[in-house]
């Protein structure tokens, strides 16, 4: 019980550094780099310098050993202060990527990325999603055909919908490279550095919310992929794929906990402020009962996915219960914001507002990482069978 207080007591110290990171470097600026759709590269070195990148990545590679339940904080705290742009980039960065590498990546590869994506020398990026294949991972068209010659691999194919796709220096890759078998077992994934002939990047694509979260297209143009990057095992690249999505899943619960945090901070406080009728409004029963509603729905939830952060920390964590944590934390986030512009009235469709931003980039909380329905699917499938 003492060791857990402690691990509490010294997220709590870390959650303050990481305010006091954002008032200093970022609270001035984050509408600058929301309107300019992307997050400066300065920004990036700013987070390693401080200690914010892939911190639960083991110490000979970069990072400090944290415990999982540690590192989520940063993405919870970014959401928490209404920084989701930054949450989400640095959680595609640190809590996936790097952690695709430390689980199925060879020693040259781990000595290689890891060190450097903890300083935010290099900024990583995963591409899954396709034009036609979201979700669904089966209807994936990208290729990587080995050339006997030479025994690269050639890789061609486009994806979308990545984050970090224009500010990323390697992108981890699901390609098919079996042909003749179903996609289940022949997808491998590999590690593709940007400066690669033949990869570009696309155009950054215009979204509701999430401005600063640089998404993009990505072409790989008969791209010469060396076979030392290929990630893991040849055609097992969907079982690595199907291991790390609880833990991204997970984190995306995360920074949902964080986000309906923050927006209802925000609106108590403006309630105890605002007046009408001639008293404040967090004096009207009604708007009083809203909040107890809210605030119940976001404590249930956070004691749900503290559970799955302490079951993923002992590898227990199973598919089905991360895409529970997913589907009822970001369904609630997207009612608890809604609730809480509600109560901001008119000035809460005013974009001057925090609260504004948090409501457009909830959205896509249910869309990304497996969509609510998918999340449904998973579920109902572990506890009826197919």
């Amino acid at each position: 019980m003492n060791h857990l207080l402690m691990i509490e007591e010294e997220i709590i110290l870390f959650k303050k550094s990481i305010e006091a990171f954002a008032k200093k470097e970022i609270e001035d600026n984050y509408m600058q780099w929301e309107e300019e759709g992307t997050l400066p590269r300065i920004l990036w070195n700013k987070l390693g310098e401080t200690g914010f990148l892939c911190v639960d990545i083991p110490e000979q590679y970069g990072g400090l050993g944290a415990p999982f339940h540690f590192a989520s904080s940063i993405v919870e705290e970014f959401s928490r202060l209404g920084y989701s742009s930054i949450a989400i980039n640095l959680s595609v960065h640190s809590n996936i990527v790097a952690h695709y590498i430390l689980n199925a990546g060879s020693e040259e590869q781990k000595s290689y990325y890891l060190p450097r994506m903890a300083t935010g020398e290099l900024v990583g990026a995963i591409a899954m999603t396709e034009p036609g294949a979201g979700s669904d991972l089966q209807g994936i068209k990208t290729t990587a055909v080995k050339d006997d010659l030479t025994d690269d691999y050639i890789l061609s194919g486009s994806k979308t919908f990545i984050t970090n796709g224009q500010s990323f220096d390697f992108v981890i890759v699901a390609a098919k490279t079996n042909q003749t078998v179903p996609v289940s077992k022949g997808i491998s994934l590999f590690i593709v550095d940007d400066f690669y002939e033949g990869v570009i990047k696309g155009k950054k694509l215009k979204k509701i919310g999430l401005h600063s979260a640089d998404t993009s297209e990505i072409y790989f143009e008969d791209v010469t992929v060396p076979t030392v990057k290929l990630l893991g095992e040849a055609d097992h690249g969907f079982i690595t794929l199907m291991k790390e999505l609880p833990q991204e899943r997970t984190i995306l619960a995360v920074a949902a906990i964080g986000a309906m945090e923050g927006a209802l901070q925000w609106t108590v406080q403006y309630i105890k402020e605002r007046e009408a009728f001639g008293q404040p409004l967090g004096k009207l029963q009604v708007i009083r009962h809203k909040i107890a509603e809210m605030m119940t729905e976001l404590r249930v939830n956070r004691a749900f996915v503290n559970e799955c952060l302490t079951l993923l920390g002992q590898k227990q964590l199973t598919a089905s219960e991360a895409s529970m944590a997913k589907l009822s934390s970001t369904e609630a986030q997207g009612r608890i914001v809604d609730g809480c512009l509600q109560l901001f009235g008119g000035y809460g469709y005013m974009e001057e507002y925090p609260i504004s931003r948090a409501y457009t980039d909830a959205r896509v909380q249910r869309i990304y990482g497996g969509t609510s329905e998918i999340m449904k699917e998973i579920i109902s499938k572990d506890i009826l069978g197919k």
